[in-house]
């Protein structure tokens, strides 16, 4: 395959930005090698600069579940662009979307829109803090919440990545507020929460973690989680910036039948587009300026080619929930297919799933939190990825991702996908 002009655009990248790229996990350097530069998209198809095609199980990291540059989005996007890219000023279509989303979640009255999944996440928690009137709040060892300063103390997927489990430039006395549990284990919560009584504000957490690959939760784990921040005056923050409207439309809320406080969403709300939103209790979220005393703005926030484009997408959503059916048994296909490769192999492998969420674990251990996730972050993933990718199958250049399928996805292309990984474990031995 050949990758000369990408190897040429990364030399040049890596002069005017750093590391050549403008987010971590895109630097390969997990799996070592350069990066490939796209051109463009469509489907469930990638296609580089050097005119290479790839079956992409990326979909922007998720947003992009009905494949990529979808007509009905492309036509919306071009419609509304003509009007202007941004006014800074209130438009109808802000309410549509946020009426769609408020009438269709649980537990969902309000919704702030933001830019982004990481200022989604920073907000909530700024919310939860000044609607208790405490500092502290409980994170999980490898869910990742974005970059905000607090969130990155053992934080997965590019923070990991990177070796950084905290980064340089966060301070001690923010790194003092944030609390660490261990996912899957509601004993490590009940001794952070006697340790800290009366001062923790919030807990958040990936209910279906996709940042140290897909894990699942446990019978019991998220249920008792709900449980302890309702006697303990905790708000309990559901992050399903990757979950959110992938689970099924209610996202992780209705897939696993447990209402939080509050929700935050990434760039699926935008069908790809730089966005997010939180939402939750009106009781809580009218503490938001300028209803209340919690100040966060935004010029771009409820941006109007975001939000026909998010609109658009998640309407269709809504009105054909068989898309997620067809989403579930196509990851279904994959994962029956890559077991019964791998039994033929003596490769150790683990496989976690849910709905059109899956990640391959180069561990015999069953993967269910940051440390067991770990263990699969070796070269065997290393060899993995750079198999499949030579045979035209673009995967998540890190061993803490979840792949994303989106329903462009053919059973033809699952067949390709399934020879390529066929053909890359009789390499690796």
């Amino acid at each position: 395959m050949n990758t000369e002009r990408s190897k040429s655009l990364f030399q040049t990248a890596s002069k005017y930005i750093p590391g050549g790229v403008n987010s971590p996990v895109r630097a390969f350097k997990s799996v070592g090698g350069d990066p490939i530069f796209i051109k463009n998209a469509k489907g469930a198809y990638m296609f580089d600069e050097d005119g290479n095609k790839y079956i992409d199980y990326i979909a922007s990291w998720g947003p992009m579940i009905l494949g990529h540059a979808w007509e009905p989005v492309v036509k919306a996007i071009q419609d509304k662009v003509a009007d202007s890219t941004s006014f800074g000023a209130p438009t109808e279509m802000e309410i549509d979307l946020a009426r769609l989303i408020c009438e269709s979640i649980p537990n969902v009255e309000r919704v702030r829109m933001v830019n982004s999944g990481t200022e989604a996440t920073m907000s909530a928690i700024r919310l939860a803090r000044g609607y208790t009137g405490k500092d502290k709040f409980i994170k999980f060892a490898g869910c990742y919440h974005g970059h905000g300063d607090a969130f990155l103390i053992q934080a997965g997927s590019g923070a990991v990545t990177l070796g950084h489990p905290s980064s340089p430039g966060v301070t001690v006395g923010t790194a003092k507020d944030t609390l660490l549990a261990e996912y899957n284990d509601l004993e490590s919560v009940k001794k952070v929460v006697e340790a800290n009584k009366g001062e923790i504000a919030a807990l958040i957490i990936e209910p279906i973690p996709g940042n140290m690959g897909c894990i699942l939760p446990e019978p019991g784990f998220i249920e008792g989680l709900r449980q302890i921040c309702t006697e303990e005056g905790i708000v309990l923050i559901f992050d399903e910036v990757m979950s959110g409207f992938r689970m099924g439309f209610g996202g992780a809320q209705e897939a696993l039948g447990v209402e939080a406080d509050l929700v935050t969403y990434g760039k699926v709300i935008g069908a790809g587009m730089p966005v997010g939103a939180y939402a939750g209790k009106a009781d809580i979220m009218e503490y938001v300026a300028p209803n209340g005393p919690v100040y966060q703005a935004g010029t771009l926030s409820g941006n109007p080619i975001a939000m026909v484009a998010g609109y658009t997408l998640l309407k269709h959503l809504k009105e054909n929930p068989q898309i997620y059916t067809e989403l579930a048994e196509k990851c279904e296909a994959i994962h029956v297919g890559l077991e019964k490769a791998l039994k033929e192999t003596n490769l150790p492998w683990t496989i976690n799933r849910r709905g059109s969420m899956i990640s391959l674990h180069f561990t015999n251990e069953p993967v269910r939190d940051f440390a067991s996730s770990a263990k699969g972050a070796n070269d065997y993933f290393k060899q993995f990825f750079h198999g499949m990718l030579k045979r035209g199958v673009y995967l998540p250049p890190s061993a803490y991702e979840s792949w994303f399928l989106c329903n462009a996805l053919t059973y033809e292309d699952i067949e390709k996908t399934l020879e390529a990984a066929r053909e890359t474990f009789a390499e690796m031995g």
